[in-house]
């Protein structure tokens, strides 16, 4: 082979950006090589490009097919609340929306995950996002490619289920049973984190059960709207917060804690992941279970 066949082949294995594999929902990738270009060190290769653009799509269907599940059904479910609070009668969260509202979020990006992974890795949400740019996961320019994606997502989906549903928009965040600002704020951050630790020890991990990781996401994400809606509302998401807040056209002074909270909540998982990863705690299972 000549020297300049040679150079070409080597330019474009420069520019390699696999995607993930279809059963691996997070695979963690390696260190990337250096490369000459200043253009491929950002990712930015031919490849790179249309890899990004596969990943912000599947992104996008993902997560607009997740949160518009989830919103019309947190629509059925606080309907009978705001017939009671238009008659004036004091409400309190009842168990029965609650249970529903949870199913709903946690059913719906169970299987909107497990669509998804082998797409763009089905992370549907800024602050899981974060955690595996963290985690070397995704590259940081492919974290900011997926938070582009799944905010439009999230504004597309409100907008679909409010024009849609009849009445008004019943799936905002907002702080109930007399929830300070300070003790919501911490409520999305441990929420978050629970999510966020549930990816990274399920999908990120290497192990035999990766594919079945979608369904521990889908049971930490219930189990956090049972524990945050009638405190919250249960964020734990930028884009499903911001999303349902553009639909109603309703922004509350403290909104913010919708995205400091998640993100906090994405930093103290990886943080506690990393610890792992320190003590290499897989290579002490191991031992244990040969002993």
């Amino acid at each position: 082979m000549s020297s300049t066949s040679t150079d070409l082949e080597n330019q474009k294995n420069s520019y390699e950006d696999p995607l993930p594999a279809a059963d691996d929902a997070f695979p963690q990738q390696d260190v990337v090589p250096k490369r000459n270009s200043v253009m491929s060190r950002f990712d930015l290769g031919p490849d790179s490009w249309r890899n990004h653009f596969i990943a912000a799509y599947g992104e996008f269907v993902g997560t607009f097919i997740f949160l518009w599940c989830a919103y019309v059904i947190c629509n059925v479910a606080n309907h009978a609340l705001d017939l009671k609070n238009t008659e004036n009668t004091p409400t309190t969260s009842h168990p029965s929306q609650l249970i529903m509202i949870a199913i709903g979020f946690g059913f719906s990006v169970m299987f909107s995950v497990w669509c998804f992974a082998g797409v763009s890795g089905g992370a549907l949400n800024p602050a899981v996002s974060l955690s595996l740019a963290l985690a070397r996961a995704i590259s940081p320019t492919r974290c900011v490619v997926m938070w582009f994606s799944q905010i439009i997502a999230g504004m597309a989906a409100g907008g679909a289920a409010s024009a849609m549903t009849p009445g008004p928009v019943l799936f905002t965040n907002s702080l109930g049973l007399s929830c300070s600002r300070t003790r919501g704020l911490f409520l999305e951050m441990f929420g978050t984190t629970i999510l966020c630790l549930t990816v990274l020890m399920t999908a990120v991990e290497k192990r035999e059960t990766n594919f079945l990781a979608a369904l521990p996401i889908g049971i930490s994400l219930f189990i956090g709207h049972m524990a945050l809606t009638a405190y919250t509302g249960t964020g734990v998401n930028p884009a499903r917060t911001f999303g349902a807040a553009v639909a109603a056209r309703d922004f509350p002074t403290y909104h913010w804690i919708y995205w400091i909270g998640p993100l906090l909540g994405a930093i103290l998982a990886w943080s506690i992941w990393q610890i792992l990863q320190w003590v290499d705690y897989l290579k002490w299972v191991d031992a244990e279970k040969q002993d």
